[in-house]
């Protein structure tokens, strides 16, 4: 299963993933039609084939604007996966999205009751934080009361489901939480896992450490790597080993991060500046397979493109109806076809919210908004949109909507599409690039678009997600930056929520999708390929899908 958890500029997937098998001749993409749940390219070796030490170069279009991704403004892949190799988790996935615990933080974990719901977190005895204090019991407990949106002045990004639990008490020891909830609630594994990292108390403690504690940086964490360094000027962040690292010691000395414009990333891969990048056209899969050192690797990815609508009161896009009718006018089959031809064979857009394809539960709701131009036109002249020349006006108003995206040759095109077909019946699309810094935290998430075009990551937590992305409380946006939704809706995506049964929750999920179609929401568009040009000789890295990374055994084949 596929969450919608970080909203992050599709850009920067050249951070996080990479892809499998090498191209063909052609430069075309065999191999990238494998469903997400089976396929996974990350050139696996054991750690005595990797030599010892190494510096991981990566690209990011800018540096964090909070590192509490728990937070509204740490909301963000790319965030995420700086952080990532720093804090704990309390599941690792496969290729599939199956768990297991990741024994490096807790021995066990276990649902110890139904009724009530009962977890059990049992800490690793040797897991401490960078500063040499044990992981304990309290830091599960001050997560939990910062997440659970008791108190508004929390900035949190999404409760993962902390709004359901009672309590959260101490074990047999400091190295055990007994959580116990007062809410079924369906995705309890996800609480401290996927990008629910997890913090120490000091971060969550209060609103004020939680909102800004981190703005800046981040010292006191608990993986395999610290932060070494960070460099405003260059720009530059840089991981090292943690001294207090009780694993297996890491096969790098290093990962490097540096804030490069997205059409810088593939010429400093070229030029050897960087180790790894997410290839987004055909032309730049052959730029990078004819460069020496370079590896196509190749997965279908868990990120995914999509179309956010405004719905606020005021807005110009405020009546579903008017969405709904948008919606059937844009030609995603068109804009997939346009731009992962020669990507993968049968581009095809992604016709659910909630689940990825190749995953279960995946299934196309996307009846409601089916591109059919001629049922656009009748519904806007339905709706008193009269065409007035090349564009529609209704009351004096002209149809016309600001689409806002990340700087990128990727996005631009996508929206020239869409223009277009806007443009046959009499809707006008001003496109309004935007520089990565800033764009969630002072565009997207204030609201200051009719249309943003940005990419949501999946992940094996879907549910978790619903009340995030699709719940609508004025009071309380969370991730539904676009601010719509129903009462219905709402109640649906809690019934789905608190379900224990694993099959009614797809069968609910499912229902909560269609309704968001029907909302006219938001707009699916396409699963990326996950084509990534790769140093050749890098290891355990790559088109992870649902994988997590074992950030100890990535490094350089001997």
């Amino acid at each position: 299963m596929a969450g919608t958890r970080l909203a992050v500029p599709v850009v920067a997937l050249g951070l996080i993933l990479a892809g499998c098998e090498s191209s063909g001749d052609d430069g075309h993409a065999q191999g990238a039609t494998g469903s997400l749940s089976t396929t996974n390219d990350i050139n696996p070796k054991d750690r005595s084939e990797l030599r010892d030490g190494g510096n991981l170069r990566l690209a990011i279009t800018s540096l964090p604007e909070n590192w509490n991704t728990l937070s509204v403004d740490g909301n963000d892949g790319q965030i995420a996966s700086i952080v990532r190799p720093t804090l704990p988790r309390a599941f690792k996935t496969d290729a599939a999205g199956k768990l297991s615990i990741d024994t490096n933080y807790f021995t066990d974990i276990q649902l110890t009751g139904t009724n009530p719901q009962q977890v059990t977190y049992t800490i690793n005895p040797k897991a401490v934080w960078s500063d040499g204090s044990p992981i304990t019991w309290e830091d599960l407990r001050s997560q939990a009361a910062a997440m659970s949106n008791a108190d508004k002045e929390f900035l949190i990004a999404q409760t993962f489901g902390f709004d359901r639990v009672e309590k959260v008490e101490r074990g047999v020891d400091d190295r055990q939480a007994v959580i116990t909830f007062r809410q079924p609630y369906a995705e309890w594994q996800g609480q401290f896992a996927g990008e629910a990292f997890l913090y120490p108390k000091s971060v969550t403690a209060n609103p004020e450490a939680f909102n800004k504690s981190l703005v800046d940086g981040i010292t006191l964490t608990a993986g395999p790597f610290v932060v070494q360094s960070l460099d405003r000027t260059q720009r530059r962040i840089v991981l090292g080993r943690n001294p207090k690292w009780w694993g297996d010691t890491p096969k790098l000395d290093s990962i490097t991060f540096s804030v490069l414009d997205s059409s810088a990333f593939l010429p400093a891969l070229q030029n050897n500046e960087i180790d790894a990048v997410g290839i987004g056209t055909i032309d730049d899969v052959r730029t990078a397979r004819n460069t020496p050192g370079i590896a196509i690797r190749r997965a279908t990815s868990n990120f995914w493109g999509h179309l956010r609508f405004n719905g606020a009161p005021g807005s110009i896009l405020e009546d579903p109806k008017l969405r709904v009718a948008i919606s059937k006018a844009i030609d995603r089959q068109g804009i997939v076809t346009a731009i992962h031809n020669g990507m993968v064979e049968n581009p095809k857009p992604l016709n659910n919210h909630v689940f990825l394809e190749g995953q279960e539960g995946y299934q196309d709701n996307s009846a409601p908004i089916a591109y059919d131009p001629a049922a656009a036109a009748r519904m806007l002249d339905e709706l008193g949109w009269k065409l007035n020349g090349d564009v529609r006006e209704k009351d004096g108003r002209k149809l016309e909507i600001r689409d806002v995206m990340y700087n990128s040759q990727g996005w631009i095109q996508m929206a020239q599409i869409i223009q277009q077909n806007l443009a046959q019946v009499g809707v006008k699309l001003i496109i309004e690039p935007r520089p990565g810094q800033g764009l969630f935290t002072d565009v997207i998430r204030p609201g200051n678009f009719d249309v943003a075009q940005y990419s949501l990551s999946g992940d094996a937590f879907a549910i978790g997600d619903l009340a995030q992305q699709f719940a609508y409380n004025p009071d309380d946006m969370q991730g539904n930056y676009g601010r719509i939704g129903s009462p219905e809706l709402n109640a649906l995506i809690e019934r789905t929520v608190s379900e224990l049964d694993p099959k009614k929750v797809i069968e609910l999920a499912n229902e909560v999708d269609r309704k968001v179609f029907e909302l006219g929401h938001s707009l699916p568009l396409y699963q990326t390929p996950g084509n990534v040009g790769v140093r050749a000789e890098l290891a355990n890295y790559g088109a992870a899908g649902l994988a997590s990374y074992d950030y100890t055994k990535i490094g350089f084949v001997k």
